[in-house]
């Protein structure tokens, strides 16, 4: 497999140039600087192309093992290169300095969080979920919570869990039956807990000392449905009072799962109370579970979207490597013969098709990010309530699209190669079958798309996402001001007006007393879809903008000019793709409330 090097370059060129450093300059980061993000940066290069990408394809070739004793081996590396990750300090990154973390912005957390998954997913898959169980407890824990927990969770001696899913309870939590039982006030302020989860990410293994699991779970006379659910925090091993790590709780690893990628990944299922029952403690308020849990969620899913985007960038560097080295046919551009493939116009088109999508989607999700800095940070309640309106519409886009498109970024990757790309060895498989359960956890990509053709259109009438399409209109009008981007500018302003154009038609349509609720879930899949592509062209007619800019101020850097060439092709030949799910929306959804698969 090819090595992975961090794309530091262009991760600078959205932080420092699209973003202007603009999160530095909110309250909380007076001690943050441009050079000290840039040392972050490279470093977290370095753990990531030296530390975590080698052992990328042995975990991938070698997987998890369950011992006898029900604890889980992972593969060879991988709790090494995990210690040197939170010796490093790289788990409280994001983590403000109250709670013992390092108190730098998202935007650059999730900087880093990209680079560590496009180096070794299955093995970012840990932190990723103990970042989601230090936001949890963070905003939901009592302050007991928080003392015991989060200062072990923040330096990553200990990590952390969701578990929401079940055997009868896949998408629908409403079902959740795992009981939690009230102990005699003699025995303590605690529950029992008895049930079974499965599909829990890094439930058990051998990498750190402690796992925290966060369950959702019912009291016995809790209601039937979501009020009913409350969430739980369960230790692996049980904690005293003075810190120190005492009995193993009543959870255990019942099996893990073998999948078709994330081989490196402990995927468990867990079961709670085989004996007298799993100690665990309340979080937040009872039957608020899956409120206290969505504020874990959404960091994940963002973090989801992230870590396909990671993928993608590695698939576009494997691709690249080979086409570039890979000679066959007769060059269009020499017309000498043994050429490099990468000279065919087809190959070509495949290699810039996953160059500019991933960098688009990089910019997008970056974006997003800035936007949660300022919903956390922001000056004023004005600024911070618009910036979270930003950020709710952002994440279900970053989530879906970003996962879907890496897994077509992905497959290119495979084309590229021909017939070695479906050979094992070569490592671009490995990166298709990684990628392809971002689309699934998380929420499927179709409950992000109901998300936000449902929860998020609906509530605010479209208020949101239309102040998001009078920002990619103003760089449409920035575009076609410039002599050289005026095509780009009218390819962006039509995606913008279909957009704009697909929110009425969606509004409308949910809005239908009779079949609202049809509708939109008839539309939300082609809606996403339209968004995600009208969004990524607006980062990167952002980006046409700023390397235009630079290339008129004299720089004959070829970073500006590929910039421009990733534009032009992301905003004239992409774009066009998805604003045909206009058309789709407009089509209407007769034929498909028609269908009946059991006909067929």
């Amino acid at each position: 497999m090819t090595p992975y090097a961090a794309p530091v370059r262009d991760i600078r060129f959205v932080l420092e140039e699209m973003l202007e450093h603009g999160s530095l300059a909110l309250p909380g980061f007076e001690e943050a600087s441009p050079d000290l993000v840039e040392a972050v940066l490279e470093e977290a290069a370095r753990l990531a192309g030296e530390v975590w990408s080698p052992l990328n394809a042995s975990g991938d070739h070698q997987g998890c093992r369950r011992r006898d004793d029900g604890g889980v081996t992972v593969p060879d590396g991988f709790s090494e290169a995990y210690r040197a990750y939170a010796e490093g300090g790289w788990n409280g990154i994001g983590v403000s300095e109250a709670l013992g973390g390092q108190g730098l912005p998202e935007v650059v957390a999730s900087s880093v969080q990209e680079m560590l998954h496009g180096a070794n997913m299955a093995l970012g898959l840990c932190p990723m979920l103990t970042a989601g169980a230090i936001e949890a407890l963070a905003h939901h824990g009592s302050d007991e919570q928080r003392a015991i927990y989060l200062p072990k969770l923040v330096e990553g001696s200990w990590t952390g869990t969701m578990n929401l899913t079940e055997p009868q309870a896949g998408s629908d939590l409403s079902k959740v039956r795992t009981r939690a039982v009230p102990c005699p006030d003699e025995e303590g302020d605690h529950y029992r807990l008895f049930g079974q989860k499965i599909y829990i990410t890094w439930g058990e293994h051998d990498a750190a000392e402690n796992i925290i699991h966060l369950v959702l779970a019912r009291k016995p006379d809790a209601p039937e449905g979501n009020k009913g659910i409350s969430l739980f925090l369960v230790p692996k091993f049980l904690v005293e009072s003075d810190g120190a790590l005492g009995a193993r709780n009543d959870v255990t690893c019942a099996s893990i799962e073998h999948k078709l990628g994330i081989h490196g990944s402990p995927t468990c299922t867990l079961s709670f109370g085989e004996t007298d029952g799993a100690i665990g403690y309340l979080v937040g308020e009872e039957g608020r579970g899956l409120n206290h849990m969505f504020t874990m969620m959404n960091e994940a899913r963002h973090k989801v979207g992230i870590q396909g985007i990671g993928v993608a960038e590695r698939a576009c560097q494997h691709a690249f490597a080979y086409a570039l080295d890979r000679t066959q046919g007769r060059s269009p551009r020499s017309g000498r013969n043994d050429c490099s493939i990468s000279d065919h116009l087809d190959v070509r088109r495949m290699l810039l098709s996953m160059r500019a999508r991933t960098d688009a989607l990089r910019a997008l999700a970056l974006t997003c990010a800035a936007q949660l800095d300022v919903a956390r940070h922001g000056g004023s309640e004005d600024d911070r309530k618009t910036a979270q309106a930003k950020v709710d519409v952002l994440i279900p886009v970053v989530k879906a699209f970003s996962t879907d498109q890496a897994v077509e970024i992905a497959s290119l990757g495979v084309q590229v190669h021909g017939g070695m790309g479906y050979i094992e060895e070569t490592g671009a498989a490995q990166l298709l079958r990684d990628a392809r359960i971002a689309p699934i956890y998380e929420g499927t990509n179709g409950i992000q798309a109901l998300d936000l053709a449902g929860r998020k259109l609906q509530r605010d009438g479209g208020a949101a996402l239309s102040a998001l399409i009078d920002e990619v209109e103003g760089t449409a009008r920035a575009l076609s001001a410039t002599t050289e981007l005026v095509p780009l500018g009218e390819g962006l302003a039509a995606g913008a007006a279909d957009l704009r154009a697909a929110m009425v038609a969606v509004l409308e349509a949910g809005a239908d007393p009779e079949r609202g609720a049809d509708a939109v879930q008839a539309y939300a899949t082609p809606f996403l879809s339209l968004a995600g592509h009208v969004l990524c062209a607006w980062q990167m007619g952002r980006a046409a903008l700023k390397a235009s800019a630079a290339i008129d101020a004299g720089s004959d850097d070829p970073f500006y000019t590929a910039k421009r060439q990733g534009a032009d092709y992301a905003i004239r030949q992409w774009l066009p793709v998805g604003r045909a799910q206009r058309a789709v929306i407009e089509a209407g959804m007769a034929s498909l409330a028609a269908f009946d698969a059991s006909a067929h």
